[in-house]
């Protein structure tokens, strides 16, 4: 499967990437009731870094700003678990199928390749800073060399006035 299929069902809640118990199941190729059964017969498995419940604000969020949710599954009477990374690394192990094992590598590598994306949107931004820094830094020498020139161009100008004034004068005694 595409990366991109698996990066598109990623979200963020709490600070935290996530996966929603029914696009997992759907991944899995399993019902979400199975799949939540699952997890709470296991329970001990997920403590609340690996897996939370969404509330029902979040949960009215995540409908009103997310188009490609199935509409059966907008209208359901209970808000669905969230999955950490590492709850979801847990979950294949709990469903224990061959299609949880490949699904779910499928899964980390598109975590991780989030995680590069950060990573290199990080730096990109440090370099940003740096070049701009040091273009502020060169822009504020060149600010004091102009000033130095402008200076020296009213100094030349203001003498060059007080020659025409001195040239102008009226003259007094002999001509």
């Amino acid at each position: 499967m595409d990366l991109s299929v698996f990066q598109s069902k990623i979200y963020e809640f709490r600070g935290v990437k996530v996966m929603l118990d029914f696009d997992l199941a759907l991944l899995y190729e399993v019902e979400t009731r199975s799949l939540k059964q699952s997890v709470r017969r296991n329970n001990y498995r997920f403590p609340d870094d690996f897996m939370f419940q969404l509330n029902k604000m979040e949960w009215q969020e995540l409908i009103t700003n997310c188009d490609k949710l199935p509409e059966s599954i907008k209208f359901s009477p209970q808000t669905p678990f969230a999955f950490s990374e590492q709850g979801v690394a847990m979950l294949s192990s709990v469903l224990k199928s061959k299609k949880a094992v490949e699904t779910n590598i499928a899964i980390m590598r598109a975590f991780i390749e989030i995680r590069k994306t950060i990573s290199l949107q990080s730096a990109l931004s440090q370099q940003i800073m740096e070049l701009k820094n040091d273009l502020e830094q060169r822009l504020g020498e060149h600010d004091v060399q102009l000033m130095e020139i402008y200076t020296v161009m009213e100094q030349f100008l203001d003498d060059k006035t007080e020659r025409k004034k001195w040239e102008n004068r009226k003259k007094l005694g002999y001509k």
